[in-house]
């Protein structure tokens, strides 16, 4: 096959491809990929030897907290310099991130204040999802309507947490809103009620130790709000993302609101997958805490059951990056109750290594599961249609992944800014050696290669 010029030819690998796992070589013009066969000739300033690696669609990540103020007012420990490069390093090309609104403040002027931040600093392209904690002063009626019309397709709603928290009305009429104008709503899904009764009780107790975290965070609240939750979506006939599931029930019941004709699509992340709520009896747990918590290797099996069966169509990172010292995890003091740490773990450079370890690797799933998981599901459910996938036409953004490479994790061998690895001695066997991002080398040889601020926004396509 010849075309008179491509800018690279990446030449003898084994890619994942719209037609399946083939070995071919790959033409990229301008950041696009325009001609996939044997043997490609033509004119070409670059060429990458793929020859023994897999040639896969960069990661596509979806649940990133990127120099986000939570809910508390804390900065976490990530800009968005800091965190696409760590994206990079593990083989990710695309994040979403959040514009989180807190009460008072204009949705509009959230979303711009953030994307000038990631206009600036961002290594890999993005988009973001619109958190919406204050719904007057016309951010229901005109700024959300208005950013969706721009692209800003996905809004995100809690349904805990003192500042944030929607109450069901409000949801409701979220959910109607995005039905009319076509975003996708996507949830962190726990009953405040149930979580503030079980705090109040263990606190009362004296069981403040971190540990007690997962306790605060029962089950029971995960299980309410996602039946909830899908209740309302099939009640306004929007469409639903369930950001986080945990447990088993809450997975049984995504599978049951999709059998009823719900439009309900759900994630889980690695440290539900590879992580049990044992973890927090280790020393320095305040690493660890995240909510939802932990749960039990039956949950385990269950999601990975919900991820073989379609149930859960994504794994995500939940990027949510705290240091462990007062910028952080401990922002309230170092002995203080676990209502009073930050929750959250750094994720968006582990997230892809782990997954292909266990899928790939150790022979869970295939290849092409892998691929559908972590970046084409992610890519189609928040309307990015050049993204997550190698075909004509599409970005160039591809992870060249050598499947012998056998790493263990340090404990602080990441390229982010939080200071500690929470898959500290996981031994994972094959990563990521070149990523190209819209046809560009951002790492190779273990060294970057992309200067901040060459990532672009995204405009999100409405969901289908």
């Amino acid at each position: 096959m010849r075309i008179s010029e491509f800018d690279t030819i990446i030449r003898g690998g084994t890619a994942v491809t719209a037609r399946g796992t083939e070995k071919t070589d790959i033409g990229i013009t301008e950041g696009k990929i325009t001609a996939l066969g044997q043997n490609l000739s033509g004119d070409t300033s670059t060429e990458i030897d793929a020859s023994g690696l897999l040639v896969l669609p960069g990661g596509v990540d979806t649940h990133c907290h990127i120099e986000q103020i939570s809910g508390a007012g804390l900065m976490n420990a990530d800009t968005f310099e800091s965190a696409t490069r760590s994206a990079a390093f593990g083989g990710t090309t695309t994040v979403v991130s959040f514009a989180a609104q807190h009460p008072g403040h204009k949705m509009r002027k959230v979303v711009a204040d953030y994307t000038a931040l990631a206009t600036k600093g961002a290594l890999i392209d993005h988009a973001f999802h619109m958190i919406v904690a204050d719904t007057s002063d016309g951010n229901l009626s005109d700024d959300i309507p208005e950013l969706i019309a721009q692209g800003h397709r996905s809004i995100k709603i809690f349904t805990t947490y003192d500042k944030v928290r929607q109450d069901d009305k409000s949801i409701l009429d979220i959910l109607d809103v995005a039905k009319r104008d076509g975003a996708l709503v996507c949830f962190h899904a726990e009953n405040d009620g149930l979580i503030r009764n079980m705090t109040e009780k263990l606190l009362a107790a004296g069981k403040t130790a971190p540990k007690y975290h997962a306790a605060s965070h029962p089950r029971e609240a995960e299980i309410e709000a996602i039946d909830r939750m899908c209740r309302f979506a099939e009640f306004t006939g929007a469409r639903i993302m369930i950001f986080h599931v945990s447990t088993r029930e809450g997975a049984d019941i995504v599978r049951k609101a999709q059998a009823r004709g719900t439009m309900v699509q759900a994630e889980t992340c690695p440290h539900y997958l590879f992580m049990t709520v044992d973890i927090l009896e280790r020393d320095n747990p305040a690493r660890f805490m995240c909510s939802p918590p932990q749960r039990t290797t039956d949950d385990q099996q269950a999601l990975w059951d919900a991820i073989a069966d379609g149930t859960i169509g994504l794994v995500t990172s939940d990027h949510a990056p705290y240091r462990m010292d007062a910028s952080g995890k401990f922002a309230h003091g170092t002995d203080v109750p676990f209502n009073r740490i930050a929750n959250g773990m750094p994720g968006l450079e582990t997230r892809l290594p782990l997954m292909f370890n266990t899928m790939v690797s150790e022979g869970r799933m295939d290849l092409e599961a892998f691929v559908t998981l972590t970046a084409t599901s992610p890519a189609k459910a928040f309307g990015l249609p050049t993204k997550g996938q190698i075909s004509e036409g599409f970005d160039a953004d591809i992870a060249i992944w050598d499947p012998e490479l056998t790493r263990t994790y340090g404990p602080d061998d990441l390229k982010d800014n939080v200071g500690y690895n929470p898959f500290e001695g996981t031994t994972i066997k094959g990563a990521p050696v070149t990523v190209l991002s819209r046809g560009r080398t951002i790492i190779q040889n273990s060294s970057l290669r992309a200067q901040p601020g060459t990532g672009k926004w995204l405009k999100m396509d409405a969901p289908t």
